[in-house]
């Protein structure tokens, strides 16, 4: 098992635990209320732009162009699929980037971001970045096919396109190869590095459950 399985292990009750949050149980029922849906791609779209500074940190440590070069894919990705995901939702609703930029986290998120970003920034390297972005990327691909096994009737409704961009063979691969990237970069951590490095992994996956937690609850200004 490598060492990016074992953190996986560790985190998937955490990951399971998602899915029995009041948001996403709704979402795959197709009983969510889009009011919350709403205020999740506001509160998501925020979440992004914090999110792809873990990968300004990423390129900052990296010790070769191949790194910078695994970086710039995920931040492309992110500012190119992602986006236009949520730019799709963000015209459903009415609303604008420029509306929303200078909306407040919530403290949910707010905790989250912060966190990601101190594990970046505050030594480990590539690995602590690889292992601050992983869990949001690879949870998500978790969730969101076991969400699509369990009701697949979820495509039709009006969160199907959300559900196509987090099951689809583009997406898969990505996780792929960003896991293998995660092992690369743990490679030859010593016994507390490997400690850190997990312990990294597991807070942020505990994020991504109170990030659900939070969505189930309408943003009161947007």
């Amino acid at each position: 098992m490598t060492f990016l399985e074992r953190c996986i292990e560790q985190s998937m009750p955490v990951w399971q635990s998602c899915l029995e949050t009041a948001f996403l149980r709704r979402f795959a029922d197709g009983t969510l209320d889009e009011a919350c849906f709403k205020g999740y791609i506001v509160d998501d779209s925020l979440y992004l732009r914090e999110y792809a500074k873990v990968f300004a940190y990423g390129i900052l440590h990296a010790r070769s162009m191949e790194e910078i070069r695994v970086y710039y894919s995920l931040l492309s990705f992110v500012n190119e699929s992602e986006d236009a995901a949520r730019r799709h939702y963000l015209r459903r609703y009415g609303l604008t980037d420029e509306q929303i930029q200078v909306l407040p986290l919530r403290p949910e998120n707010r905790a989250y971001v912060d966190d990601m970003l101190a594990a970046a920034r505050d030594g480990g390297g590539s690995a602590a970045c690889a292992m601050a972005c992983l869990p949001c990327m690879l949870s998500y691909g978790w969730i969101f096919r076991e969400i699509l096994r369990r009701s697949p009737q979820v495509l039709e409704g009006p969160f199907g396109p959300f559900v196509r961009d987090y099951t689809g063979d583009r997406y898969d691969g990505l996780c792929k190869k960003w896991t293998a990237f995660g092992d690369w970069a743990c490679r030859g951590l010593d016994e507390a590095g490997q400690r850190r490095c997990g312990e990294i992994f597991y807070a942020c996956s505990l994020h991504e459950r109170r990030f659900w937690e939070m969505s189930a609850v309408p943003r009161d200004d947007i």
